[in-house]
């Protein structure tokens, strides 16, 4: 039987790399996770500071959401 796809080593590297690059960015344009909320919710996205906090924390979030937190702190372009 497979590993489950949350302790597949591969997934766990490509969920730290997201991780990373969405702290990156909200760490270079100085916004907060409390911040990141209120930018969230201007885009009908609901997240409470420490949702964002967990969410990002574990790193396993969807593509979607990585693109909405892009989307509302103005960032066009993903640098990998």
């Amino acid at each position: 039987m497979p590993a489950p796809r949350k302790a597949d080593p591969v997934n766990q590297e490509y969920e730290l790399k997201a991780k990373n690059l969405l702290k990156g960015e909200l760490k270079r344009k100085g916004i907060t996770y409390a911040q990141l909320a209120e930018k969230l919710a201007v885009i009908g996205v609901n997240e409470t500071e420490k949702n964002l906090n967990n969410k990002i924390s574990r790193g396993g979030f969807t593509a979607a959401f990585l693109l909405e937190c892009f989307d509302a702190i103005g960032e066009r372009e993903i640098r990998l």
